[in-house]
């Protein structure tokens, strides 16, 4: 059962009790700090790669993992019919406290309306867990596309993680795909339940599009191996 690690610090934060950010590591990486001031930042502070997929952002959009709703407010407040869907109980009452107009406590495969286009930033591909299931999330999400509708997604290709100092890369082939993770969080000495977490290389993700009939279209590469795709 997921404890809500995330939508706590989210909480603490927007009721003013932030006094630790949270601790994130993966199996294949040390601890390290994620600043929750971070999560609630303003369009000026993200990176690249989201600026550019909110600007692409087109119709009626469906933000899905919103957060705190970063990416859903400067939506709003530029005039877009906005909805955004997140698992965390508390990231969509933070996302009501600050004004997200729709925000709903959705896990993606439960959404049934159609939009002109669908948001999937901070590693969006995350959300699809493991290698198996991306077609499955692909299929959901066409089937949620308004007709010349876009899906707006970013991932990382991680291989680098694996690179020795001589410049090789070591990857078990006989084992997972390199980018399946388990990802682990704690927060004020609370730890949450491993997750599963997928980083996607973009040609695996061009080949899986194939697979269910949807055209992935590189937009941009970010800074660290980052890329921003759009699929349609």
């Amino acid at each position: 059962m997921n404890k809500d690690i995330f939508g706590k610090a989210l909480l603490d934060y927007q009721n003013n009790n932030y006094s630790e950010d949270i601790i994130t590591w993966t199996n294949i990486s040390d601890k390290d700090e994620l600043p929750v001031p971070y999560l609630f930042r303003s369009f000026s502070k993200m990176p690249k790669l989201e600026q550019k997929a909110l600007k692409l952002a087109k119709g009626k959009i469906l933000d899905v993992g919103c957060g705190a709703g970063n990416h859903s407010l400067w939506l709003q407040n530029k005039g877009f019919s906005i909805k955004g869907i997140d698992s965390s109980k508390g990231a969509i009452e933070v996302c009501k406290m600050r004004g997200v107009v729709n925000a709903e406590l959705k896990p993606l495969l439960k959404e049934t309306e159609t939009f002109d286009t669908i948001l999937l930033l901070m590693n969006g591909t995350g959300i699809f867990q493991e290698l198996f299931q991306v077609s499955i999330y692909l299929k959901h999400l066409k089937s949620l596309l308004n007709p010349n509708g876009q899906i707006l997604i970013d991932s990382s290709d991680i291989k680098y993680m694996f690179e020795d100092e001589d410049g090789g890369t070591w990857i078990d082939l006989n084992s997972r795909y390199y980018g399946e993770l388990d990802y682990y969080l704690s927060y004020k000495g609370e730890e949450e339940n491993p997750l599963k977490w997928l980083y996607l290389d973009f040609e695996t993700l061009h080949a899986a599009c194939q697979t269910v009939d949807l055209k992935c279209q590189k937009i941009m590469d970010g800074e660290h191996y980052d890329y921003l795709a759009r699929l349609y």
